[in-house]
């Protein structure tokens, strides 16, 4: 076993990591240049995406089989409430209108 004096790396050490970190980097390149790499990283790019997709859809049915409201639960009642609050709005204006022109019958009067 090599002694090490405040944490140095003795020559021998140093080659060996040196040899093992060339070596390791002479693999990998080897094994990214091939076509099986690129079609390899395809598909798990694929996997992962679908494994997203699968695990928001089981939450989705999760809350929905626990009677909470979900995603797609909240997107929907989001939109009813845009249309309702759209509506309102008409009919404040309509409201505000017809008092108007109640207000100018009185003065005319």
């Amino acid at each position: 076993m090599v002694t090490r004096t405040n944490g140095s790396q003795s020559s021998a050490e140093r080659t060996i990591y040196e040899q093992v970190e060339s070596q390791t980097a002479t693999a990998f390149e080897e094994l990214v240049a091939k076509p099986s790499f690129g079609r390899l990283l395809a598909i798990t790019g694929e996997n992962v995406a679908a494994m997203a997709r699968i695990s928001s859809d089981t939450d989705d049915l999760v809350l929905r089989n626990l009677r909470l409201a979900g995603r797609a639960d909240t997107t929907r009642l989001a939109r009813q409430l845009h249309r309702t609050e759209d509506k309102l709005e008409r009919v404040l204006q309509e409201v505000e209108g017809l008092r108007d022109q109640l207000a100018s019958k009185d003065g005319k009067r």
